[in-house]
């Protein structure tokens, strides 16, 4: 090959300044210093002629012809990341997920087995973690991802559309029944991530809560469903993640009302990734367990 190619540490130093437009995160994820980043970025722009980023202060910025060049070479780079992993792997297929904490425990890992086999030649390897961000970091293969399924550059199947429900333990009920929403008021409420679920389904039952803004906040839903577990109040949860501790007795649905839940789970992938076995061995697995589930149409 006789035409010149910019070094490839200069291309990974450009590639993720660029995915996360800061050079602190990138040296995070190359393990280097800062200065050494910068330094890379410096040797691609005299390479190419050309500035990729514009300095603002802290602030960083790619420039038209640098988000031009971060589109064409990303994919690039990843294809080659994963081929040469593919190429040095002697004997099973890795399959590295990232899901979130509460779908790993809730769903995902009581039926794992039954893709472990159908593909035992595949290694599956589970991160929890949550990331909805829309950036596919680039070990990873798949995700679970929570949203409204807009993200760029990704391939997203919505899994399974879901209600919002209220759930409460056996016991909290047996102290304090609820036969109607203005029962609701007697109790406390368990809030994930914000106030605004709870503030929703009070609107669409056209009642007050008085304890709305009151109650403990939780980043988790694994969390909130213990929380509520242990009777200590009413939670308004996916039923998707719920239904585990609703058919085991746990928790109960204690009024028929449900709010749609304005996001989804997705399974995603990088579109660049669309046709390598493992990723379709995965997505399709999982479209079909949900839908043997009865998940879709339960909800």
């Amino acid at each position: 090959m006789g035409k010149r190619l910019p070094p490839l540490n200069s291309l990974k130093a450009f590639e993720s300044s660029a995915t996360h437009l800061s050079f602190t995160k990138a040296a995070e994820e190359l393990f280097v210093t800062q200065a050494a980043v910068s330094h890379q970025i410096k040797l691609l722009e005299d390479f190419l002629g050309i500035e990729l980023f514009i300095r603002k202060n802290r602030l960083l910025e790619l420039t038209e012809k640098g988000k031009l060049y971060y589109g064409e070479i990303s994919p690039l780079l990843q294809k080659l990341a994963h081929v040469t992993e593919k190429i040095m792997s002697k004997d099973k297929s890795q399959l590295n997920i990232s899901v979130p904490q509460t779908f790993a425990i809730q769903w995902l890992v009581p039926h794992l087995f039954s893709f472990n086999q159908l593909y035992p030649d595949i290694e599956v390897r589970i991160r929890a973690t949550e990331q909805d961000e829309g950036i596919l970091n680039k070990d990873i293969d798949v995700a679970i991802y929570y949203g409204y399924g807009n993200w760029d550059n990704l391939y997203a199947e919505r899994l399974a559309k879901a209600d919002l429900v209220i759930l409460a333990s056996p016991k909290l009920l047996e102290k304090k029944p609820i036969h109607s929403a203005q029962d609701l008021q007697q109790h406390q409420l368990i809030h994930i991530h914000n106030h605004d679920n709870w503030q929703m389904m009070a609107h669409f039952l056209n009642i007050e809560l008085p304890n709305v803004q009151n109650g403990c906040i939780f980043s988790h839903t694994l969390m909130a469903l213990q929380t509520a577990l242990y009777g200590q109040g009413l939670i308004l949860a996916n039923q998707m993640l719920a239904q585990q501790e609703i058919d085991q007795g746990n928790l109960q649905i204690v009024l028929p009302m449900k709010l749609p839940d304005p996001k989804s789970f997705y399974v995603v992938n990088n579109q660049v990734r669309n046709n390598e076995k493992t990723i379709q061995s995965f997505r399709h697995w999982i479209v079909q367990e949900i839908d043997k589930s009865g998940i879709n149409k339960e909800i």
